[in-house]
């Protein structure tokens, strides 16, 4: 097959889905197919004469690593060379219909929040992953959050601010602020009195317009992925300092994890039946990921759902595949045989 493995954009996850999409173009050609790595906001700005031609050309492949800190967005936008105002780069829309399926490794804005996938479903492009309604509702925790309550998933306490809310509210302390379409823990704060509120807030404000304030949950972080609405098995996520933040998700050495988690059989099998309700809560379909507390009284609390979940050399998806036999490369071929059932 001919396929795009379409990545990058404006996210501040830009750096995690790079380093995404090489893992999956090298599983892909692995596995004899011809992939190409296209950067949604860069495009492609070389020649050639028919958008196909672009599979049989050399493959040049970005080189990135995944630092310390999220990327600088506003620089990302000062390098690109084009002259225009668009978060879509030059050719990215005729490369992408010329191939058979897309593989969307993009992560966080104009990626995993439906927009693309929209243009795509009016375009007659086929793209793996989710559709945009359920990548839309998933990607805004306050929503998500509230179709959660509404069929009975638990999920922490929480109150959402927009920018310039008069009054600033809360749901005691310690709680966690974050944006609220934000992803890889950017912008995210664990905050343990009132002195460290404010300088929260405008992290979180720094990053999104609005920003959901949950209660903390004392217990173990686990998620649980999905495919094809069936949950694989439990990963537990072992900070080694502080929390699961960007330095911590994306560092090695930095986290232990355990896959599958070293968890009573009832706990797993509710975090399971939790994953899988979120799943079909959300519309979501092919695949996803969930994020989960389990309390010290065994409660299952779900934080969000990732329609898009990272697929780098340390990313939880791939661990949790694993787990039953499901190689990198095999489960890159299951997505796209999965997402290619919605254009039978």
């Amino acid at each position: 097959m001919n396929i795009v493995v379409l990545c990058g954009g404006l996210s501040v996850e830009r750096d995690v889905s790079l380093s995404s999409a090489m893992q999956i173009a090298q599983a892909l050609r692995n596995n004899g197919h011809r992939a190409v790595i296209i950067d949604s906001f860069f495009g492609y700005t070389g020649k050639y004469g028919d958008p196909a031609d672009i599979f049989s050309m050399p493959y040049i492949d970005p080189e990135i690593g995944i630092g310390q800190k999220a990327p600088d967005i506003d620089a990302v936008k000062r390098s690109r060379v084009q002259d225009n105002d668009s978060r879509i780069g030059d050719n990215v829309i005729e490369i992408c219909r010329a191939a058979d399926i897309v593989f969307m490794a993009l992560h966080g804005e104009d990626g995993e929040d439906g927009k693309l996938q929209a243009m795509f479903d009016i375009m007659d492009i086929r793209y793996t992953g989710c559709g945009y309604f359920g990548s839309a509702l998933a990607m805004n925790k306050a929503v998500a959050k509230c179709l959660f309550r509404q069929n009975g998933i638990l999920t922490p306490e929480s109150l959402t601010l927009s920018r310039g809310a008069s009054s600033y509210g809360s749901v005691g302390f310690p709680c966690v602020v974050k944006p609220c379409s934000g992803g890889s823990s950017v912008g995210t704060s664990v905050v343990y009195d009132e002195s460290e509120y404010d300088a929260a807030l405008q992290l979180a404000f720094k990053y999104d317009s609005s920003v959901v304030i949950e209660q903390f949950i004392k217990g173990r972080e686990c998620d649980v992925g999905v495919i094809a609405g069936k949950a694989l098995p439990v990963i537990e996520i072992c900070p080694k300092s502080g929390f699961y933040n960007y330095e911590n998700k994306y560092q090695s050495g930095l986290t232990d994890e355990y896959c599958p988690a070293d968890l009573d059989d009832d706990i797993t099998a509710k975090l399971q039946k939790a994953a899988e309700d979120v799943f079909n809560t959300l519309g979501l379909d092919v695949y996803a990921r969930m994020d989960f507390i389990v309390s010290e009284n065994g409660d299952v609390y779900c934080l969000e759902a990732n329609t898009l979940p990272g697929m780098t050399p340390l990313s939880l998806l791939p661990q949790e595949a694993a787990a039953v036999g499901i190689s990198y490369s095999d489960l890159c071929e299951l997505i796209i045989s999965e997402s290619m059932k919605k254009y039978a």
